[in-house]
């Protein structure tokens, strides 16, 4: 009973992933500070949750070697990405990579396709570039970058950890059916993303 209850919460959890308003980490203003503003800038923006919490889902979906592979490639390539965006190298459509993100990770998830470790690894590592170009743009001009840069990276593997921790329920076969569930789940929340970005 409990472990169904955890299920039900955390759908309801996803679920309201969905209905939230796309890029609210995207203001295009800033934040000031370091660690604190980069910590807070990826759980600001449910675009970035709910493909963050994908990379984690579908890494714990695909097993070893994929659940600890996915959320290192993430933050990795991420990173690279910022230093593209705080370099003003101009990379176009951010705002729809980043919902495509949510849109293709949560479809991969809830179609259960098991890609081979280097298709996953190159096709998060895409997606990770959008995410970390948009932080490297909207880098307060006051922050410390390295602060700015630990924050975002700790509260990203945060947000892969809970998708890696949902996502072990696929031992299960009712739980199998909650974490496909709730990739269908991001994936549509992707899909309203995609509609305000453009």
């Amino acid at each position: 009973m409990g472990s169904r209850a955890t299920v039900f919460s955390s759908i309801f959890v996803l679920f309201s992933v969905a209905l939230a308003a796309p890029a609210l980490a995207h203001t295009g203003h800033g934040y000031g500070g370091g660690f604190i503003s980069g910590f807070a800038h990826p759980i600001l923006g449910w675009d970035h949750v709910a493909a963050m919490v994908a990379v984690g889902l579908w890494g714990a979906f695909l097993g070893s070697p994929s659940i600890w592979i996915l959320p290192i490639v993430f933050p990795l390539v991420m990173a690279f990405g910022a230093v593209l965006g705080i370099l003003g190298v101009p990379i176009p459509a951010i705002e729809t990579g980043i919902a495509l993100s949510a849109v293709v990770l949560g479809l991969m998830i809830a179609l259960a396709v098991r890609a081979p470790i280097w298709v996953s690894a190159v096709l998060v590592g895409l997606f990770a570039i959008f995410h970390g170009y948009a932080h490297g743009t909207e880098l307060p001009v006051s922050a410390n970058v390295f602060a700015y840069a630990i924050g975002f990276v700790l509260a990203t593997g945060m947000l892969h950890m809970i998708g890696i921790a949902f996502g072990l329920l696929v031992r299960w076969p009712a739980g199998r059916i909650a974490v496909r569930g709730a990739g269908g789940i991001i994936s549509l929340a992707g899909v309203a993303f995609l509609v305000g970005a453009v």
